[in-house]
């Protein structure tokens, strides 16, 4: 799986790409806001957004106003140049660990970052999903839907594997299992996987994983 650092991502720091995407955040993706930290002006409403965000004028149950705030305190860093002069920029009262924690939520991949504008995970969840890097990252926010796992317990997770224990280990003494996902069929295509599972004497799970490797296979070939 190929992972972005922070300064190779493809689309401008603060892009609203998640939060301007009307399937995801449906009529409030006409306000979304883009940070551009090559233009002062842009910096500097990125430098009230954060003053703002700091002050708790955002609920943590608003996630779009929350990634919001997450885009500016990225942009903000790369606009002056390090997260010291960000926090100095932004005002009192708006610390390092601050924006340090929101700029890495705007820095995690944007299939995570749809969960957290759809309202799947919390943007304070996200805090803590942000703090793992690689592969990790996903299956913790994936582990956060399917087992439904508080802050608390994502936090737990998150700060045991940057402790040296494996995620899958932590996930499952959360009571979650990795890799597994209800789905829903049409009935044609369950009654086809059912017969088929039966006839070769596999688990219908691995029909569907076989299934899913070729396809992934042929998209990334395309």
């Amino acid at each position: 799986m190929n992972e972005e650092s922070p300064a190779d991502r493809r689309s401008p720091v603060g892009e609203p790409v998640v939060r301007a995407d009307p399937e995801v955040t449906g009529e409030r993706a006409a306000e979304a806001v883009g940070f551009d930290p090559d233009d002062p002006e842009s910096v500097a409403e990125a430098a009230e957004t954060v003053a703002r965000f700091a002050a708790g004028d955002v609920g943590d149950d608003d996630h779009v106003l929350m990634l919001r705030g997450a885009a500016a305190c990225a942009a903000l860093v790369r606009g002056v140049g390090s997260y010291k002069a960000a926090a100095e920029r932004a005002g009192d009262g708006v610390s390092v660990a601050f924006i340090r924690k929101w700029a890495r939520v705007h820095d995690l991949p944007q299939a995570i970052r749809r969960q957290v504008a759809s309202g799947q995970i919390a943007p304070s969840a996200a805090k803590h999903v942000a703090r793992l890097g690689g592969t990790d990252r996903y299956l913790l926010a994936w582990a956060t839907i399917d087992g439904d796992l508080t802050v608390r317990e994502v936090r737990s997770i998150a700060s045991a594997v940057n402790d040296g224990e494996d995620v899958e280990a932590a996930v499952r003494e959360a009571g979650v299992e990795l890799g597994r996902v209800e789905i829903g069929l049409p009935l044609d295509a369950y009654v086809e996987l059912r017969r088929r599972a039966s006839n070769r004497n596999v688990d219908p799970g691995d029909l569907v994983a076989e299934a899913l490797a070729d396809y992934f296979s042929e998209s990334d070939a395309a």
